[in-house]
């Protein structure tokens, strides 16, 4: 049979969007992904549906899935039924990899292979703990060891002695297990009691933490903050310098998401940007209102000199009933406004021409101001696209000023069906370090849903609306709203979050 390919690619040391380009590009070519069980799973996703996956486990001091050996011989004989192979392993191949021994095995049997770099865990661990491993003012070297030498080995065989002192920044890989003989071993080669150390573990993934303290004591405090492998271990003076860089602001805190929200959705990027973990727990859902008896969309739209949204949901809305009667949404004369950067996106990307957007305040008042100081508004005739419960604010204000004003009820908010036990169960374990609110109807059905001990523990979190309405909202059902941010759009939101987040760890120091 012809021969196929293997390609090692370095998935990176956790979060799925730190894999290179190139990297990505080779896991859309695949037809067999063989991977590690720590290289991030949604990598898997940039792979044809059609391909096969293969877990070959490898994670640290469990017992792999298949052994190396097995490993090899599955590479090469993957590549010698003509299939294209994707080696998926976590950090860098060639970083404690053992990807020279894969590459070496398929050398011996022909089979062509290639390497794709990835981000080791060995910089981008400590980098994720805001910890830079050279500093020209503190280390002028580093060392990157494995804490977990192959059973054949002794330990003797990697010489502390000389890494001790050897190096002003010591990674360490591999090396919770043996922690305390770790630092006990370089203290006595000569490395100070007192040199500062960390532990990051999980990093760059929403359940990363990161425990710091001197050396003779790291093991211990990592112990009793329960933390495990995966994890990077780095000592040095530069580990002082962690607190003067900003890093992922939410990272490893679990926020709750009550609205509608898939994988794209502006609220869960912005979380995930900022390391969190989302809890997505749809307290509310869209549905479309019947059409009109007889409705006539390309009159209405036609008629129009201005069109108003204030939401995705009236982009998507108008957007579906315009292509049930043939209308091009680029065709339109309209100016378009738009309350929040994300609502004019959804607009510009479902083809609404020119969409224009207040930055000053995500209110529809704001839209109000920005209409108005464009000129007179009398005889101007304004579509709006709507919800059922849309605020009132902007055909009144609009009216007030002489212009008409259609309004389009497009959809409406309902309550959704959701898990209330498990998440009033989570609420009270204390498992959700932020709640974010977008609507008071989200409000409304998440108080409705829960019982009085849930809404207890709920005031315990750190709460987020996305505006004073929905503030409001959460201050008539007991709740305060910690962050409100004062500009537009779900990034405005947790930009709010992170900065409570580090005002508290700085208030803790």
């Amino acid at each position: 049979m012809s021969t196929g390919r293997v390609v090692l690619v370095g998935a990176g040391p956790g979060s799925p969007d730190l894999i290179t380009l190139r990297g990505a590009a080779a896991l859309g070519r695949a037809e067999v992904v063989v991977y590690d069980s720590l290289s991030c799973p949604e990598l898997l996703e940039l792979a044809p549906a059609s391909a096969e996956h293969i877990d070959v486990g490898k994670r640290g001091h469990d017992a792999p899935t298949r052994g190396q050996d097995e490993i090899n011989a599955l590479l090469v004989r993957l590549a010698r039924a003509g299939r294209y192979v994707v080696r998926l392993k976590g950090g860098d191949p060639f970083v404690f990899g053992r990807g020279g021994e894969e590459v070496s095995a398929c050398r011996a049997a022909g089979v062509p292979v290639e390497v794709i770099p990835g981000v080791s865990s060995a910089v981008a661990a400590a980098a994720a703990a805001g910890i830079p491993v050279t500093d020209r003012r503190h280390a002028a070297s580093v060392a990157v060891v494995t804490g977990h030498r192959d059973a054949s080995r002794p330990w003797t065989g990697i010489r502390w002695d000389r890494l001790a002192t050897g190096a002003d920044t010591l990674v360490i890989l591999m090396g919770m297990r043996n922690l305390e003989k770790i630092t006990a071993t370089l203290i006595d080669a000569g490395r100070s009691p007192e040199t500062p150390a960390a532990v990051v573990m999980e990093a760059e993934t929403p359940r990363q933490r990161v425990v710091r303290g001197p050396l003779h004591d790291i093991a211990r405090r990592s112990r009793e903050a329960g933390l495990g492998a995966p994890a990077v271990v780095v000592v040095g003076d530069v580990v002082t310098l962690s607190n003067e860089s900003t890093g992922r602001g939410l990272a490893g805190r679990r926020v709750l998401v009550t609205r509608p929200a898939s994988a794209d959705d502006p609220l869960v990027a912005a979380l995930v940007a900022a390391g969190a973990e989302p809890v997505c727990v749809p307290t509310v859902r869209v549905e479309a209102v019947a059409a009109d008896p007889e409705p006539d969309d390309a009159r209405r739209v036609a008629g129009c000199d201005d069109l108003l949204f204030t939401s995705r949901n009236a982009v998507r809305f108008l957007r579906e009933r315009l292509a049930r009667s043939g209308i091009d949404p680029a065709t339109l004369d309209a100016r378009v406004w738009c309350v929040g950067e994300a609502t004019a996106e959804a607009a510009r990307t479902s083809g609404f021409p020119r969409p224009r957007v207040p930055h000053a305040r995500y209110q529809a008042a704001a839209l109000l101001d920005a209409i108005r100081a464009e000129g007179p508004l009398r005889g101007r005739r304004f579509l709006f696209a709507r919800g059922l419960r849309a605020g009132n604010t902007l055909p009144a204000g609009l009216r007030e000023d002489g212009a008409i004003v259609d309004e389009w009820v497009l959809y409406r908010t309902v309550p959704e069906n959701f898990d209330a036990p498990a998440l009033a169960a989570r609420l009270v374990r204390g498992e959700l370090d932020a709640l974010t609110f977008t609507s008071p109807s989200a409000v409304k059905a998440f108080a409705a849903g829960l019982g009085a001990e849930a809404l207890e523990a709920a005031r315990r979190s750190t709460v987020a609306a996305i505006g004073s309405v929905t503030a409001e909202a959460l201050r008539a059902v007991g709740l305060v709203a910690h962050a409100v941010p004062e500009r537009a759009g779900m990034g405005a939101l947790v930009e709010a979050l992170e900065r409570l987040s580090r005002a508290a760890e700085e208030e803790g120091r």
